[in-house]
């Protein structure tokens, strides 16, 4: 039986987009988008910088590549979800099509913020909406009604939402809430309602005050209200 010094070392993976663009995936998941530079990718392979530009042009291309990986991993997500869509049944099935969105990117947290950068469409994420617009054809809306329902749940339907103030991770909360504090003469109904509001999961965020109880009320209301629109049309 031949030794591993007779069989000599293990064989190389090939590099590929497919593989370079999960790679730049983990490193995000671990350091953050920040942390995603072409020669970190490039070690993460074991390979040479270069090397990599024969699969993505530049850090741009990889940026946009992600983009495509994790609505890939959406769009895995939501084909799993087998419910009812025609007629009252399409706000079920959109709602979980939504959430099933916000359980992948809680866990790409930094993902919500590389979507709102891209300019260039990505391919995964407009198979996504055109399967969206597909529910909501099944539950009677018109062209009209789902162009303007697209437009009403924003980015809540790939499962985030941009937040009024950005406070970052919350490592300035504390900081943030003393001069709220200090402020109660000036804005007593902000003050008011900060001291009384009190965030109790948020392990569950993408954001300081984006806790999964926040999402679902706000999505919850928009789609009563364009079930009510629907059958009034």
């Amino acid at each position: 039986m031949a030794t591993h010094a007779e069989r000599g070392p293990e064989p190389r993976i090939p590099l590929s987009r497919e593989r370079v663009l999960r790679a730049a995936v983990d490193l995000a998941d671990e350091g953050g988008i920040e942390s995603l530079t072409m020669r970190r990718l490039a070690e993460e392979l074991g390979a040479e910088a270069m090397s990599l530009y024969y699969h993505v042009a530049n850090k741009e291309e990889v940026l946009d590549g992600i983009v495509d990986v994790i609505a890939g991993e959406i769009n895995e997500a939501a084909d799993r979800i087998d419910v009812p869509s025609k007629g009252v049944g399409w706000k079920k099935a959109v709602r979980q099509r939504v959430l099933s969105a916000r359980e992948v990117l809680l866990r790409h947290s930094w993902a919500p913020g590389l979507f709102a950068t891209r300019t260039n469409e990505s391919p995964a994420v407009l198979r996504y909406f055109d399967a969206l617009v597909g529910l909501m054809r099944d539950g009677g809306f018109s062209y009209d009604l789902t162009h303007h329902a697209l437009h009403a749940l924003g980015s809540r339907a790939l499962g985030f939402t941009q937040e009024l103030f950005d406070t970052g991770d919350g490592a300035g909360d504390e900081k943030a809430d003393a001069v709220l504090e200090s402020m109660a003469e000036q804005l007593p109904n902000l003050v008011g309602m900060m001291t009384e509001i009190v965030h109790d999961d948020p392990d569950s965020t993408l954001g300081r005050c984006d806790d999964q109880t926040e999402f679902e009320f706000g999505l919850d209301i928009i789609l009563d209200g364009l079930d009510r629109m629907r059958e009034t049309a």
